[in-house]
């Protein structure tokens, strides 16, 4: 008995030992079990549903006795993207960090409890497709004569949406673009380009293989890549790949096999020890003979800290609940409300507004006019208040445009970001973050001195960094600081004149 129960016991010690070994240092295909207790149901709501039942079931998502998490450890396998997947509902009920699209590439990342805090700042891909360099026909348009990407139809953007861990919650149309608002951030589509910009812990970057394989659907390729975003506030909640600039950059260029025109570089704008921008281009542009079209340019003001009383504006419950009122109206109602005392709306003279009030607290909107877009994202949690301003607009100088962006908000500081071809940098009179500080337009107001207030907010740039990317692409970004100033009487009686006190800060180049 001795001689043959030894022996086995040896044998089944070692295959345990074998088998720890390899669950200790996972392979490609290994699927793990990463802390259950965190994860809660992800549900679906047929698109037979109303607003009133999805709202229902989002809230039984939200307490979930389901605890199971499961996460691949292949981080290459999102490239199988490019095989044909099954239609994803059109309705799709998500909330600002709930869990993820459970799929096999859910990442590695842990979802962490709401706690009152929120990743405000965004991610921004923007990614502009030509025809198929073989295809020599003219693209065909459907019924309402939209061509390239704007015939995808819903199925297809909710895709998009499915694999950044967002979903669409409203849409304004012209005849230029295409406008969502998403539950986390927005999407514009033109018919060359797409703009996906999605805030919190979503994973941005993991629709990639999806805009591959439906630009090639609608006879589109590949022309420029941009993806850029400020670093995190909270890093530790990111989920892969976004848990460092590094995996970013490895995940985008793990997808050359799909596309060559991914092969581009990464950067950081500003000191890593405060506020920075991290941008990857991938620019395989042909250039155009028309140089109009390669004066596009991109701003960005993003606002920390701000005013106590403007982030009240955009809590939920402090705005009036009437009976027989739908949630739908009653959502639509308040989100105006919130537009018009904020002086949102005044942002965006003569353009069409669609705002979005969510609750417990935040705001979305976006505006169109013409070919441009702005788009407003506000998180006014005490503690990481936040609130951003994005634009293409083509406009010769933005001062005035900034002065209101950050009077309406008093932000306490904010950085602000510049994304132009070298044409566009030519059409502006100024350029508002590489201006001299010793020039008034490189300090914005805050807001004018009163009889009552005998002080001048400003705010003065502290960092500002610039750098030309592939051909003729220019990143710049600044950091300005909120600065009280006392006025000064010149001894008219009246006042007539305030100076600012103190020399004004050299530009410093990080």
């Amino acid at each position: 008995i001795y001689f043959k129960f030894v022996p086995s016991l040896i044998v089944a010690t070692a295959s345990f030992c074998a088998f720890e070994k390899r669950l200790a240092t996972p392979k490609r295909g290994v699927v793990r079990l990463l802390h259950a207790s965190r994860f809660e149901a992800y549900l679906r709501c047929p698109s037979h549903l109303g607003d009133a039942e999805c709202h229902h079931i989002s809230q039984l998502t939200q307490h979930s006795s389901l605890n199971v998490k499961m996460t691949s450890t292949n981080e290459n396998d999102d490239r199988s993207e490019s095989l044909p997947r099954p239609e994803v509902p059109t309705t799709v009920i998500q909330q600002p960090q709930q869990p993820p699209d459970h799929d096999d590439h859910s990442g590695s990342g842990i979802d962490r409890d709401y706690n009152g805090a929120f990743e405000g700042p965004e991610k921004t891909l923007e990614v502009m497709f030509r025809q198929i360099a073989s295809s020599t026909a003219p693209l065909p348009s459907d019924g309402n004569g939209r061509v390239g990407l704007r015939r995808l139809d819903r199925s297809g953007l909710d895709r998009i949406c499915l694999r950044a861990r967002c979903t669409i919650l409203s849409s304004i149309h012209n005849q230029y673009l295409d406008a969502y608002v998403l539950s986390e951030s927005s999407l514009f589509v033109y018919p060359y380009m797409l703009v996906l910009k999605t805030c919190g812990t979503t994973t941005l970057l993991r629709c990639i293989a999806v805009l591959i394989q439906l630009g090639k659907s609608v006879g589109l390729e590949i022309d420029w890549v941009g993806y850029s975003r400020k670093n995190f506030n909270f890093p530790g909640d990111q989920s892969f790949p976004h848990e460092s600039f590094h995996q970013e950059l490895d995940y985008l260029y793990s997808h050359r096999n799909l596309c060559e025109r991914l092969d581009g570089n990464g950067y950081t704008l500003g000191p890593v020890t405060s506020d920075h921008w991290f941008v990857f281009v991938a620019d395989q542009t042909i250039r155009a003979k028309n140089l109009d079209i390669d004066t596009d340019r991109v701003l960005n003001i993003m606002m920390f800290d701000i005013n106590e009383t403007i982030a009240e504006l955009f809590t939920y419950d402090e705005y009036e609940k009437f009976e027989g009122e739908t949630k739908k109206d009653e959502t639509a109602r308040i989100s105006k409300l919130q537009t018009t005392k904020s002086g949102i709306d005044s942002l965006c003279p003569g353009a069409e507004i669609d705002p979005r009030a969510f609750e417990p607290c935040g705001y979305s909107m976006n505006a169109i006019l013409f070919r441009s877009y702005s788009t407003i994202h506000i998180t006014p949690e005490s503690g990481s208040s936040y609130a951003s301003f994005e634009t293409n607009q083509r406009v010769k100088s933005y001062h005035a445009l900034i002065n209101n962006v950050v009077r309406t908000f008093r932000p306490k500081r904010f950085v602000m970001t510049l994304m132009a071809d070298e044409g566009g940098l030519e059409q502006m009179a100024i350029n508002p973050i590489q201006c001299s500080s010793s020039n008034q337009e490189a300090i914005f107001t805050a807001a004018p001195a009163t009889p009552k207030n005998k002080s001048k907010g400003v705010y003065r740039r502290r960092e500002c960094a610039s750098i030309n990317v592939e051909d003729d692409c220019c990143c710049l970004m600044g950091n300005w600081v909120l600065e009280e100033e006392p006025v000064i009487s010149t001894g008219d009686g009246g006042g007539a004149a305030n100076l600012r006190l103190g020399m004004a800060r050299g530009m410093s180049v990080s």
